[in-house]
């Protein structure tokens, strides 16, 4: 059969662009023994793969990246045709797997299949993860996530809300700002684009800061740390504003306040929090079905629209995850 996959065929010089992309048509054959044939429903574009451009994918070979998709014959014991599994193999429209990082996937009627690719996935579990775990906010506590519109930040704003805390959230659009303001309730929502994020955040929170959690680095890693109150913690959960440009970054001049001010740091990723999933599935399913958590998705359709998903990304054209519909 034939399936179509997105090649890397040229390394991004600063953001990505369509051009570093190619749409493949390759030849498939079907399962052997132990194998099983799956096409993919939808697959997810993660700024986490900006980096690994630079130096981690081959070049004309197809993206790797999460993906849903169904079984569509099986000659393994442990997949039935019909049922939705969870993989690594996004980027292409089918893939025939021995079942190794594969995750069989009961989903609830009540909730969406793509609920499954953000609040419900990894996306969800970060935060989750991020907040709980490595920065252990308290019920009360003043919180600041940043690209609070996007994929993690969306959830980890309303976590906050969820324990009553004060909640401060940035994002780059006043559509954006919005959504956050008016649906999802934050306390203060900063759109960075209108001025220094450094005398905006200070503005926002004039009793100082408990815990930022931190998708984006550089200027906004700065301010946090000239607001955070003594004993306050980052959770680093990315750095996008230096994927573009290797061996570029913005300067961080409070550094010094991690020592007088007794700050935490610590980065992490979403996967270390995997025995957390059964304890966070349950939660977030109910927090969902009871309309306690909102999220957005940009969903984009056919693999051909994949090289414009990830440079839409980058350009912070998504409203919560972004992921492509094949």
């Amino acid at each position: 059969m034939r399936s179509r996959q997105v090649h890397l065929v040229k390394r991004p010089e600063g953001p990505p662009a369509l051009e570093d992309f190619e749409v493949v048509e390759t030849d498939l054959t079907g399962p052997a023994q132990g194998e099983v044939l799956v096409k993919n429903l939808y697959m997810s574009v993660d700024p986490a793969m900006r980096p690994r451009m630079a130096r981690g994918y081959e070049l004309g070979k197809p993206l790797v990246g999460g993906a849903l998709g169904r079984v569509l014959e099986s000659r393994h014991g442990d997949f039935k045709e019909g049922q939705i599994v969870l993989n690594r193999m996004g980027f292409r429209e089918y893939f025939v797997s021995d079942g190794r990082g594969m995750r069989k996937l009961e989903p609830d009627p009540a909730l969406s299949l793509t609920a499954y690719m953000s609040v419900l996935g990894n996306p969800g579990l970060t935060a989750y993860g991020g907040l709980m775990e490595v920065a252990k906010l308290q019920r009360g506590e003043k919180l600041f996530v940043s690209t609070a519109a996007g994929a993690v930040g969306q959830v980890a704003v309303q976590i906050g809300k969820l324990l009553d805390c004060y909640v401060v959230g940035s994002t780059g659009s006043e559509e954006k700002a919005r959504w956050l303001r008016d649906e999802l309730k934050l306390d203060a929502v900063i759109n960075y684009k209108d001025g220094p994020i450094n005398k905006a955040l200070r503005a926002a929170a004039p009793d100082g800061l408990d815990v930022y959690f931190d998708n984006v680095g550089g200027d906004h890693l700065d301010a946090a740390l000239n607001v955070l109150n003594h004993g306050g913690r980052v959770a680093v959960c990315g750095m996008i504003s230096g994927y573009n440009e290797a061996g570029s970054r913005t300067v961080v001049r409070n550094l010094s306040n991690i020592i007088y001010g007794g700050i935490t740091i610590r980065g992490f990723a979403g996967p270390e929090y995997m025995h957390l999933q059964g304890e966070f599935a349950k939660k977030m399913a109910g927090w969902l079905k009871e309309g306690r958590i909102k999220y957005r998705e940009t969903i984009l359709d056919g693999i051909d629209a994949a090289p414009e998903a990830m440079v839409g990304l980058m350009h912070g054209r998504n409203t919560g995850k972004m992921l492509v519909a094949l």
